[in-house]
């Protein structure tokens, strides 16, 4: 979680870096990226013909040689800067310019602890798959991973892996189950016919994982233990971080619900349920569902929003105060704000995932209209239209709010105040 008591909550506007004027030393420069706290841009650049190097605040990277190759370029939640790049026909991640010691045939899906402090990643080293955290590679490999889970902490590392070989055509093996999940590199005893989603408990000592135990019943697993009710389907399961309890979406032959530790405890059912949110005082659970074929909506408590959407709904939040709930419809794409089922009356091409201020007040969203981005505040749009934000964050007061924009090629870092938003 990114901490900013101790950024800067007074300068009100600061360029950072004309991002125009890095062009005229490299050959292109790729999309730009801002820090958490704003007070850094940076982008990965194009030096020679297969040279690449990153450019932070218009100066580029110390490196002992260019990289022949870099992408995934991001800040980690502790501000620093992170790309996955290749040198020497091998790829490894680089942390502000130093990279891990140990290289592999690829690396992909880069991800962070909550305090940025820990960066995890997958690798495929001569057919062989890891995860590797902070540069340390698991001591088992496998021949396929997928499904990469960090926990939230940092402590520990998950991913499906195949842990029996399997032929194009073996059918009867698929069935009998070849999949599992490891934790750290070291797989779980049983294995099913398949594993997907997996999550951490909030202190990282517990994983739990959808799976299908054979072509037809569907459960949530917990450190390898199958919950003893099956469904005809199943979600991804989230922990209660209150009661450790695990909670998953079920497909039961009324409809979709939601189950905990294997019991049915929503009344409703839904044509779908997914995408399940505890509050953060763990009293209360919201879902995104559909209350027919087609009709999306949020679901507080099994109670659904009397708004619907036909395309989707997405990125469902509690307030901090646990007693508000945003999230963004679509309809005949055409993106809306909805906040405690009411619909804001404005309509954007695309709606990022809304920002509730510390005192729950308040609700901002990154939108985009008429291929300009800006934000949206309580229903009130920004007079400013920038070619690129970020996501916004409140001051710990909740009286600012940093606004990180790029407006014709030059970066802007400001804080502005609530009240004359």
């Amino acid at each position: 979680m990114v901490d900013s008591v101790n950024w800067d909550w007074t300068t009100g506007e600061k360029l950072v870096s004309d991002i125009n004027e890095w062009k005229a030393s490299y050959n292109w420069v790729e999309e730009p990226y801002a820090s958490p706290d704003g007070e850094k841009v940076a982008a990965i650049v194009n030096t020679d013909e297969a040279e690449f190097n990153v450019c932070e605040n218009g100066k580029a990277w110390e490196i002992e040689a260019p990289f022949e190759k870099a992408w995934c370029l991001r800040f980690s939640p502790d501000g620093r800067l992170t790309v996955i790049a290749s040198m020497d026909s091998a790829w490894t991640v680089v942390a502000d310019g130093e990279p891990w010691e140990e290289s592999y045939d690829f690396v992909w899906d880069m991800r962070f602890s909550e305090d940025g402090k820990t960066i995890a990643a997958a690798a495929q080293q001569e057919g062989e798959y890891m995860m590797v955290k902070d540069g340390v590679p698991w001591e088992n490999s496998f021949g396929f991973i997928t499904c990469m889970a960090l926990s939230p902490g940092g402590e520990n590392t998950a991913a499906t892996v195949q842990t029996v070989p399997l032929g194009q055509a073996e059918v009867f093996k698929f069935q009998k189950g070849c999949y599992t999940a490891a934790v750290n590199g070291d797989a779980w005893d049983k294995n099913f016919v398949n594993v997907w989603n997996m999550s951490f408990s909030p202190d990282g000592s517990k994983l739990a994982a959808e799976v299908r135990l054979n072509l037809y019943d569907y459960t949530i697993v917990v450190d390898g233990q199958p919950w003893e009710q099956t469904f005809g389907c199943v979600w991804e399961p989230i922990f209660h971080p209150e009661k450790g309890t695990v909670v998953s979406p079920v497909r039961t032959a009324e409809g979709w619900t939601i189950a905990e530790d294997g019991n049915i405890i929503w009344d409703s059912r839904f044509a779908q349920v997914w995408h399940q949110k505890i509050s953060p005082d763990g009293n209360k659970l919201a879902a995104i569902v559909a209350t027919e074929f087609g009709r999306w909506t949020v679901a507080v408590d099994g109670k659904a929003w009397g708004v619907t959407f036909g395309d989707m709904v997405t990125d469902a939040v509690f307030s901090p105060d646990s007693s508000r709930v945003a999230c963004i419809g679509t309809e005949n794409q055409i993106y809306k704000i909805v906040v405690d089922g009411k619909v804001w009356n404005s309509e954007f091409d695309m709606i990022w995932k809304p920002v509730f201020s510390p005192d729950s007040k308040d609700v901002i969203v990154k939108i985009e209209k008429d291929g300009k981005r800006t934000f949206a505040l309580n229903n009130k749009i920004w007079n400013r239209m920038c070619d690129e934000v970020w996501d916004p964050v409140f001051s710990p007061d909740g009286s600012k709010i940093l606004c990180r924009t790029v407006e014709d090629g030059k970066y802007y870092r400001r804080i502005v105040p609530v009240s004359e938003f």
